[in-house]
C-alpha cells in the first residue's frame, strides 16, 4: 500500500511539473497588474491603449538564488531587473511603460544568476493587435 502510495504521489508531482513552463518558474505570464503578488488580466498581445505591461514569475526551488528579467524590443535591451529568491516560492514581476511607437514583439527572458536564460516568453503590441479575449475572426 505504501509503494502504490508513492507511486501515485510521484506520478501527480510529475504531471503537476509536466505543466510548468521551466522546473523552477511554475508561472510567467504578461498581466495589466499585480495586486497581492497575483498577475491580473494575463495578456499575450494588446493595442497602444495598454500603456504599461507587467512580467510575473512564480519561482520555485531557487532560493538564494539571483533571478533577471531581460526585456527585449528589436534586439535591443530595453531593461534588466534583477531579484534575490528568498524562499521555496518567490513571486517576482517587473513592468514596462509602452510608448505607442514601440509597436512589434517584445520578448521577456528570465536569467538565472549565471546569465543563462531559463524561459522566454513574448508579447505582441502593436495599433492593430486585439486586446485578449478576442479572435482576429471576429473583427
Amino acid at each position: 500500500m505504501i509503494k502504490i502510495t508513492a507511486l501515485l504521489l510521484l506520478l501527480l508531482v510529475k504531471s503537476a511539473l509536466a505543466q510548468w513552463p521551466h522546473e523552477n518558474i511554475s508561472q510567467a505570464v504578461f498581466a495589466k497588474s499585480v495586486e497581492h503578488r497575483t498577475p491580473i488580466e494575463i495578456v499575450t498581445e494588446a493595442d497602444e491603449s495598454l500603456g504599461k505591461i507587467y512580467f510575473f514569475t512564480n519561482i520555485r526551488h531557487l532560493t538564494g538564488d539571483k533571478i533577471t528579467h531581460r526585456w527585449i524590443y528589436k534586439d535591443k535591451i530595453k531593461a534588466e531587473i534583477s531579484f534575490d529568491i528568498k524562499g521555496e516560492r518567490w513571486r517576482v514581476w517587473s513592468s514596462k511603460n509602452l510608448w505607442h511607437t514601440w509597436t512589434g514583439q517584445w520578448t521577456v527572458e528570465v536569467l538565472n544568476q549565471y546569465n543563462q536564460v531559463l524561459l522566454t516568453k513574448i508579447f505582441e503590441f502593436g495599433q492593430n493587435t486585439l486586446q485578449e479575449g478576442k479572435g482576429k475572426d471576429n473583427e
